[in-house]
């Protein structure tokens, strides 16, 4: 829902109390994303209009803001209720390998990614592990991942297919994160882990494939402190 009609771009935000987080950061990417497809997106500050009018509009304490973009310049958008997963996630390994296409863009049609985590959760999983072509972890499904091998945090690179996702740059900006290529081979290797998104921002994950890991509150906490001290600025 709140997809425009053919294909484009979106972004898809999480708000409380009539506040969108980190809008200015998901415009600045839906405009990178506009000019690698070849199309023009709509002025921001009547981006940023609309969204203030829309929720006040639709009144949410927690919500789920989608932009959609189109390559004809129209944009639409909508503010439904969400509620922030509050367990930490099982997640597994996708079985096919998904080839890397460059910088990674939030597009739509999205039900490839969709169908992944239906299949996921059809199998009793919350998410699933994206492995590309080239036998690299590339992220999940429609989030992004960082992971605890040897004592290091790590996130796949753009390069092998992650997104480039808002909270995994401000991760990368305040936290001990830095980006490595993790082949598939080393996926058991993994000890902790937490999947990334502007709506779940961090996520701990209880397992891959069944086998437990440890979780890391600290880690998953200072994330949800660097995100809050910006929602307030």
């Amino acid at each position: 829902m709140g997809w425009l009609d053919g294909s484009g771009i979106f972004e898809t935000l999480r708000t409380e109390k009539a506040q969108a987080f980190a809008l200015d950061r998901h415009l600045k990417r839906a405009k990178t994303s506009a000019q690698i497809l070849g199309f023009t997106l709509p002025q921001n500050k009547d981006v940023q209009t609309g969204v203030e009018e829309l929720l006040h509009q639709v009144p949410l304490e927690i919500g789920l803001l989608r932009i959609s973009f189109d390559v004809k310049g129209d944009w639409a958008a909508v503010h439904l209720p969400y509620q922030p997963p509050n367990y930490p996630a099982k997640i597994r390994t996708h079985p096919d390998l998904v080839a890397p296409i460059g910088v990674s863009i939030k597009s739509y049609p999205y039900s490839h990614r969709l169908a992944i985590v239906e299949e996921a959760k059809f199998l009793g999983f919350d998410e699933a592990l994206v492995v590309n072509t080239d036998g690299n972890l590339s992220e999940c499904a429609v989030s992004n991942i960082i992971v605890c091998i040897d004592g290091a945090w790590i996130t796949p690179p753009l390069s092998d297919g992650a997104l480039p996702g808002i909270i995994r740059e401000l991760v990368l900006e305040n936290c001990e994160v830095t980006e490595s290529s993790i082949p598939a081979a080393r996926i058991g290797e993994i000890t902790s882990a937490i999947l990334l998104s502007s709506l779940r921002i961090a996520q701990s994950v209880e397992s891959i494939d069944g086998r437990q890991l440890t979780p890391s509150h600290r880690l998953n906490t200072e994330i949800h402190t660097v995100v809050r001290e910006l929602w307030v600025d």
